[in-house]
């Protein structure tokens, strides 16, 4: 591990050595960023922050168009509870504040931390796809298991009561709350997001900052897409069966209890914690095939989405009545 990593005192003496001619359009576009800000910490930090609030924002905004179309309803997870824009405003200042007062701190001394574990930052070329593609797949695998089991704690009552239960304010989740959290929550979740590169970086010291990117991408996508609230035909969960999805998620909104991993199945189904949103898919697909026509079908729909709903506030009252000593347990 490189715990002395070199101080400059200019962008400029970073690229002496370049030769800018064997360079892609990318690679030159990234050492011009870092010289024309001048200093590698500000610039990877102002890069760093740039990218997550473009692709968090950005990737929300066809949601909240989405939500202003009555046409595309026949999708929604949880039909009629389509958010108003109070409470789109009311979760994007909450977002904000946390963006601010967590990720940015954090994200602003990322250069640093980086270049102690060995990760490179403005070095040129960019590494190939062949490189990232299995790199980022780790990062998905780790932060997947990593957000399992500290998501569950999170639904210790203590933790719940005093941290998790802002997210749970919606039990039909849209786009924008996808980090709509208390700030503890967003360090503790967010640290499976950091921490797989950083301690792939400090194994194997061949990770360049630009996979970390693709992979905060990717892992941005997921996140508000899971929390969109609506399931296409043409959602990934219909062609990767062990992808996770809104249809996955948003049940976790709705019943409190039950599928606790961000993208992928496979920790909800290794430990039983998927059993009851199973059983709901059992019972939807029944209730399809007995219905004489659609409109039976939503109605009895609408039905069983309410008890189910009814069921998740008794155990989130479960949850938040929590006393040291007690077996009860949300699973």
């Amino acid at each position: 591990m490189n715990s002395t990593a070199p101080v400059y005192e200019s962008a400029g003496v970073l690229y002496a050595d370049t030769d800018f001619t064997q360079l892609n359009w990318l690679e030159t576009q990234w050492a011009a960023w870092y010289l024309w800000i001048g200093n590698p910490v500000i610039a990877t930090g102002l890069m760093s922050f740039l990218l997550h609030e473009i692709v968090y924002f950005g990737r929300c905004v066809p949601w909240i168009i989405i939500d202003a179309i009555p046409y595309f309803r026949k999708w929604k997870l949880q039909a009629g509870k389509v958010p108003s824009p109070q409470e789109q405003w009311e979760c994007t200042k909450q977002v904000l504040y946390s963006h601010f007062t967590i990720e940015l701190p954090l994200i602003w001394f990322f250069h640093p931390m980086a270049e102690m574990f060995g990760m490179s930052t403005w070095q040129v070329p960019l590494p190939a796809l062949k490189i990232m593609v299995p790199q980022v797949a780790f990062f998905f695998v780790f932060e997947d298991m990593f957000h399992y089991f500290a998501h569950q704690a999170l639904h210790w009552g203590p933790l719940y009561k005093h941290i998790h239960k802002i997210h749970h304010k919606y039990s039909a989740p849209f786009g924008l709350a996808a980090e709509y959290a208390h700030p503890a929550e967003v360090a503790i979740l967010g640290t499976g997001t950091l921490a797989g590169p950083l301690l792939y970086c400090f194994f194997r010291g061949d990770l360049h900052i630009f996979t970390m990117y693709v992979w905060i991408t990717l892992r941005l996508f997921q996140a508000v897409d899971a929390h969109s609230g609506y399931d296409f035909p043409w959602s990934l969960q219909h062609i990767l069966p062990f992808w996770s999805g809104a249809e996955h998620h948003d049940f976790h909104h709705m019943a409190f209890v039950n599928n606790f991993s961000t993208s992928f199945r496979w920790c909800d189904r290794l430990f039983g914690t998927d059993d009851k949103y199973r059983q709901y898919c059992l019972r939807r697909a029944a209730m399809k095939k007995a219905s004489a026509n659609q409109k039976d079908f939503i109605a009895l729909e609408k039905k069983m989405l309410a008890e189910i709903e009814a069921e998740g506030v008794q155990a989130e009252a479960v949850a938040e009545s929590y006393r040291y000593g007690t077996k009860e347990k949300t699973t």
